[in-house]
């Protein structure tokens, strides 16, 4: 009996202090390890510069989604005749630019540019369009591994302003797989000084047009013609790499008897494969395109039939 005592004695505070160990709370000072408060500081400190910097940039459109609208959701900035406007990228995920120039109804005379660091221009448009506001200029850029900056000049006169938005877009998806009435043909090549002519129907209201090489430079004229000799639209442009920075436009075709002309400009030893296809169709019927408009009445409220007009001629209405 005497031996158990001790036993006993021993045990009682044992539990005792179990008890007392569970039931408190844990110390602060124990809850982490010195590793732990490193991270969660660290964790700290990164969120705090996260909030000084501000929210991430939203993301940006959709290929398709901007290529079906057409329009621009940058702000447009009016260029005057002689001066310059940049668009500087300084985050290197904008891999994909679209440009938009278009004017009031006069003609627009414009250089649009790729700066790729300092004296670097890897990428040259020149652009001439008779109408800026029946045929707005259309044309992504690729821009990869930035920063990068587009630059407009509008090398007209003082009395010929014009409009440029320039968007970052979505570089997921090649080019010319957008929406688009039809797709588009398939490659052809162009050997150098060659060039092709691509006919369309009265009905097409826009064009897409696709450029690229096998790596080499590539040097090209787009005419978008109306008529004998009658360029309504011409870009001339420079890609010092036809692979990784090739060039993808839209022309605005309405009307009938409109053809383009593509001229490889560069020698022999540099070929381009050219892609063409309908963007969009008119939504007029062809019938409705070729109706001539008799005596300045057309659809107006005297009548467009035979009676109708000799019933106002002859004052019967």
């Amino acid at each position: 009996k005497f031996a158990t005592v001790p036993l006993l004695f021993f045990a009682l505070p044992v539990a005792e202090s179990f008890t007392l160990n569970q039931g408190s709370p844990v110390p602060t000072s124990f809850s982490a390890s010195p590793v732990d408060k490193t991270a969660a500081a660290m964790d700290a400190q990164i969120g705090q510069q996260v909030q000084k910097q501000g929210a991430p940039p939203p993301p940006v459109a959709s290929a398709p989604a901007r290529a079906a609208s057409l329009q621009a959701k940058a702000p447009e900035v009016t260029v005057q005749g002689g001066s310059l406007k940049t668009w500087a990228f300084s985050s290197p995920s904008v891999e994909r630019v679209m440009v938009n120039l278009k004017t009031e109804g006069r003609p627009l005379d414009a250089d649009v540019e790729l700066w790729a660091g300092p004296d670097n221009t890897p990428h040259k448009i020149r652009v001439y369009v008779e109408n800026g506001a029946t045929r707005p200029f259309n044309a992504v850029m690729e821009t990869p591994r930035g920063p990068n900056t587009i630059a407009v000049r509008n090398i007209g006169q003082l009395e010929f302003p014009m409009g440029a938005q320039v968007e970052a877009i979505s570089a997921a998806e090649p080019l010319g797989s957008g929406a688009s009435a039809e797709p588009m043909s398939a490659p052809v090549v162009v050997q150098g000084g060659a060039l092709r002519t691509f006919p369309f129907d009265p009905s097409v209201d826009s064009v897409q047009i696709l450029l690229t090489t096998d790596g080499r430079p590539l040097n090209a004229r787009i005419e978008l013609l109306q008529g004998p000799n009658n360029n309504k639209q011409v870009l001339e442009l420079y890609t010092e790499d036809g692979l990784d920075r090739p060039f993808y436009t839209i022309l605005e075709s309405p009307g009938s008897g409109n053809v383009i002309r593509i001229v490889n400009t560069a020698t022999v030893e540099f070929p381009m494969t050219v892609s063409v296809g309908a963007f969009s169709l008119s939504t007029q019927t062809p019938f409705e395109e070729l109706k001539p408009v008799i005596s300045g009445f057309g659809d107006s409220a005297y009548g467009s039939s035979r009676a109708d007009r000799e019933n106002f001629k002859y004052g019967l209405n």
